[in-house]
């Protein structure tokens, strides 16, 4: 389903917060663009948090922590750096308006960032959406080499030890494939609904500020396994 709207004042964090709640979410078709549409995938992307699957090489670069972590430290910042033009994505869907929104769900608590850096500079990290037991992945970058990736693992540890029970990715590239990531139809509205009922998960419960070590991440992704 796709459905443009162009009026501001429609859309606000609480909208949003519903619209996720129905397996829907907003996008632009460029950074330019003022406008937005609703989008529900005929196939949705997932990663399962028991079939998470990390390189060795990978691997290796999260236990030696030779990046920082932090978490919802650098938020703004996070998601300027995924709406900035990459190699083979030369413009995204991030425009004003979607940074507005997504900036009141993290005032809210419902948005979180994890983020890389490499001394002072911010080379990579993503941003998603929490509600109940489901974290929605929204966008993610690097400006080092496996930056995002590293960005990825200490997510997925932190939904683990959060007691969430659904990783949406919305769409599968075939660099999430290389982690786990599967498409479903039919069956991801009863995993939304499930995710959704009882208790929320808590992004923060591993940590606030700086992420766990690497190691630590790590582990916590193997006990599912």
């Amino acid at each position: 389903m796709n459905s443009r709207d162009s009026a501001s004042s429609e859309i606000t964090p609480a909208v949003l917060l519903r619209a996720y709640a129905c397996g829907i979410f907003p996008m632009a078709e460029s950074a330019d663009d003022p406008t937005l549409f609703w989008v529900e995938p005929e196939l949705r992307g997932v990663i399962p948090l028991d079939g998470f699957r990390i390189a060795s090489r990978l691997a290796r670069t999260v236990r030696s922590d030779t990046f920082r972590i932090t978490v919802n430290q650098a938020f703004k910042a996070t998601i300027a750096g995924c709406a900035m033009p990459q190699a083979g994505r030369e413009d995204t869907w991030i425009n004003k308006r979607i940074r507005d929104l997504y900036g009141g769900l993290f005032e809210l608590g419902h948005c979180h960032s994890v983020e890389v850096w490499q001394g002072d500079d911010l080379v990579g990290g993503l941003y998603g959406v929490s509600l109940g037991r489901a974290f929605f992945g929204e966008s993610m970058f690097h400006t080092a080499r496996d930056a995002s990736k590293v960005a990825l693992v200490h997510l997925v540890a932190r939904l683990i030890g959060g007691g969430f029970e659904l990783l949406d990715t919305q769409y599968v590239t075939e660099h999430l494939k290389s982690f786990g990531a599967v498409e479903i139809s039919r069956r991801y509205t009863a995993l939304l609904d499930k995710a959704l009922a009882g208790e929320p998960g808590d992004f923060l419960r591993l940590s606030a500020g700086d992420a766990i070590p690497g190691a630590r991440a790590l582990e916590i992704i193997a006990s599912q396994q």
